[in-house]
């Protein structure tokens, strides 16, 4: 926390200087998109290939007409030329150790799950740049795996299996430092250089820890090894409430560990309180160059898409193999591409050939990853609660271009790869959290919020409506005041992820985006709520709170050369909706029905018929420093059963008595809506089935409305 609040002086302003700012690499992309048209040939690629095992995946398991399949895992070895045009936009790479050949090396892991007999596959990818280091398919593939999805033995479970029944091979790939340094257990990761002064001395700068534990706990680890053990260089406080002033913790009240790499209170042995914030401000020193994920993941892809071996020969294992290459991802990676494609990563080094045809993003909206700054943390992410003093996301958030009044900059996402028609088809998927706590809503509008944007061509927004940041828990409340919201984004994502495979192999359109609108006033700002539509539901609380997306202050040029003057950037209490702390970026949440539930987007068919009010926002209890956002939580709060319970509780919802009458009356209700979704090309057929199965039984098993004596289970396999 910046120390203007204990009243020591701080460099800078408590609001931003009155000038035009520009978003970090944007203008140098720009500069370069000339250039990438005709940059020369230069010696920087994936240049070794290391191969530590390759044995039979899924226990021998054999997928009809596809055979079976193979794991390899093993590291990619490659360069980078500072100079070239494809990377001179990363931050600090002119200041990372250069090998003889005046390039930077870095390593990444990989790990790919393929046919055996390359013949049989569909010569398509399903490429995944890990969150965190983890895999994360399994909301798509219907079969996870964990870090080692090869581990997979069940029959049941792999034959439901959606991308490997059709023959896609998997490739995951190293790029992030939020990931950490172990490679066991097939964490994926990457080796990344760390940038020094010209003299070989270590850099230092400005740093920031953001620090919650749910538990009490007596020691933090810090992202950024701290210069030195000078406590006056730094500064602790400490906040029950988001809108709450910090109180600065003395240097007497905390210590670093000799190394320099932790922080614990004082006396020894006193514990951070569980659920506050804590935020940490101080000088660090050896920056990772952790924009080179990006290049990494351009080149892990070129080498397999494009190149028959590596410098020593060794063959590369997909050489011939990949005619598609599509991404798909869940949150965090999804900002991580979101800037891959706006900062021109797409484009090959070589020859400016397309490395990723299609993406797929589940629950990025948006947002971008805030990676290529000097001392970023690409593991953090932004939600009403946590994390809001990182440069996540800035200018452009829309596919296609607007202009910022704020910066006065004009760019959209595909600005740069228009240049070297290396753009690719892409798939916005995202829920009712990332209005909420991600602003999604910029994603659409221009950036004051003042009129809706046209689709870029090659790109679609997919609104899931009422849904949380993932599939929760709707039988446990953990921090929040409510059950977690149980939809579940997998089959609307495979119907789309059909869509995106026939849009980039026939042509075929998908479905239009699917997103509230100012213009038909399903989305609104979100007090006061009968602006919103939410009903007063007893014993549910409605705040409005909605994270601001602020142009934040991190010292002079530092959006355009990703350095920060100071950081956190300076703000005032209270943070939400102050314009002390910068100006605003407008944003909006989606209006909803009088039961609560989003009117736009794609309906699940939990809520086209529902039984229940599903959310995209819910509170922290207020045993856990509530009624603070409980940040990708959603809520879940049952319809009465009947009119009886309706009326004694108060509840403004009808009940499901009231809507279907009986059991009957839900069933068809419920068949002519997920009909209309395969219609639709929302769902596809074998998904249809299994929902409509599943919300029967539901509504059996729990006695939810009037049967006869005469039903028939046999309705379910109908």
């Amino acid at each position: 926390m910046n120390k203007a609040k204990s009243g020591t002086a701080r460099r800078g302003s408590a609001h931003l200087p009155q000038r035009k700012l520009i978003s970090l690499g944007v203008a140098s992309a720009l500069a370069a998109g000339a250039a990438l048209l005709v940059a020369p040939e230069v010696d920087a690629r994936i240049t070794k290939i290391t191969i530590t095992a390759t044995s039979l995946a899924f226990g021998g398991y054999s997928y009809a007409g596809v055979g079976q399949y193979q794991r390899i895992y093993g590291t990619l070895s490659g360069e980078l030329n500072p100079n070239d045009p494809h990377n001179s936009m990363i931050v600090d790479l002119a200041l990372a150790p250069r090998n003889a050949n005046g390039n930077v090396e870095y390593s990444t892991t990989f790990y790919i799950l393929k046919p055996v007999d390359s013949s049989k596959g569909n010569h398509k990818v399903h490429y995944e740049p890990p969150n965190r280091g983890g895999k994360t398919h399994s909301g798509l593939n219907r079969a996870g795996g964990g870090n080692d999805p090869a581990s997979l033995t069940d029959p049941a479970v792999l034959a439901n299996a959606f991308l490997w029944s059709q023959g896609y091979t998997s490739i995951f790939v190293g790029w992030d430092r939020s990931a950490g340094t172990d490679g066991s257990n097939f964490n994926t990761i990457i080796n990344l250089p760390v940038a020094k002064n010209p003299d070989g001395t270590s850099i230092t700068g400005p740093a920031y820890d953001y620090i919650v534990n749910s538990t009490a706990v007596t020691s933090n680890t810090l992202t950024y090894t701290a210069a030195s053990l000078d406590q006056s260089k730094a500064t602790l406080t400490v906040r029950q409430h988001l809108n709450d002033t910090p109180v600065v913790v003395p240097a007497s009240g905390w210590a670093y560990n000799a190394a320099g790499t932790a922080i614990s209170l004082l006396p020894a042995g006193k514990a951070f309180n569980a659920n506050d914030i804590y935020d940490f401000a101080w000088i660090a020193k050896d920056p990772t160059v952790n924009g080179v994920g990006f290049a990494a993941f351009r080149d892990a892809m070129a080498f397999f898409r494009f190149e028959p071996k590596d410098d020593a020969g060794v063959a590369n294992p997909m050489a011939g193999d990949i005619t598609r290459v599509y991404t798909e991802i869940s949150s965090q990676p999804g900002r991580f591409l979101n800037d891959f494609t706006t900062l021109g990563f797409n484009a090959e080094e070589s020859k400016n050939r397309k490395v990723i045809d299609g993406m797929m993003n589940w629950i990025a909206a948006g947002s971008g990853i805030g990676l290529n700054y000097r001392f970023s943390q690409p593991g953090r992410t932004a939600r009403n609660r946590q994390n809001l003093l990182y440069p996540e996301s800035v200018f452009p958030y829309a596919n296609v271009s607007t202009t910022d009044a704020i910066t006065g900059k004009t760019q959209g996402r595909y600005t740069v790869c228009e240049k070297t028609n290396t753009c690719p088809l892409k798939m916005e998927i995202y829920s009712a959290n990332e209005y909420w706590v991600k602003t999604a809503s910029l994603l659409h509008t221009d950036p004051a919020g003042t009129v809706d944007l046209p689709d870029y061509p090659l790109a679609r927004n997919y609104f899931m409506s009422s849904m949380q940041h993932g599939t929760g828990n709707a039988t446990s409340k953990g921090l929040c005041q409510q059950f977690g919201n149980p939809l579940d984004s997998g089959p609307a994502q495979r119907a789309l992820w059909t869509a995106m495979d026939q849009w980039a192999v026939s042509g075929t359109a998908p479905p239009p985006s699917m997103v509230p609108r100012l213009d038909n006033k399903t989305m609104s700002k979100p007090l006061p709520q009968s602006a919103v539509g939410f009903p007063n539901i007893p014993g549910v609380q409605y705040t409005g709170l909605q994270t601001t997306r602020y142009l934040q202050n991190y010292g002079p040029n530092f959006y355009t050369t990703g350095i920060a003057t100071f950081n956190p950037p300076l703000f005032t209490a209270p943070y939400q909706d102050n314009p002390a702390n910068g100006p605003i970026y407008q944003s909006y949440v989606p209006t909803t029905d009088s039961d609560g539930n989003d009117i736009a987007g794609v309906r699940l068919p939990e809520v086209g018929v529902p039984l229940a009010t599903y959310t995209g926002w819910a509170l922290r209890a207020i045993a856990n420093d509530g009624p603070d956002g409980c940040e990708s939580t959603g809520q879940y709060i049952p319809f009465p059963t009947t009119k009886a319970a309706r009326l004694a509780s108060g509840d403004p919802r009808l009940s499901i008595e009231e809507r279907y009458q009986n059991f009957y009356g839900y069933y068809y209700a419920l068949l002519f809506y997920i009909d209309t979704m395969v219609q639709n090309r929302l769902l596809l057929p074998d998904d249809a089935a299994t929902s409509f199965q599943t919300n029967i039984r539901n509504v059996l098993n729990n006695k939810l409305l009037p049967t006869s004596k005469d039903v028939d289970l046999s309705v379910l396999d109908e």
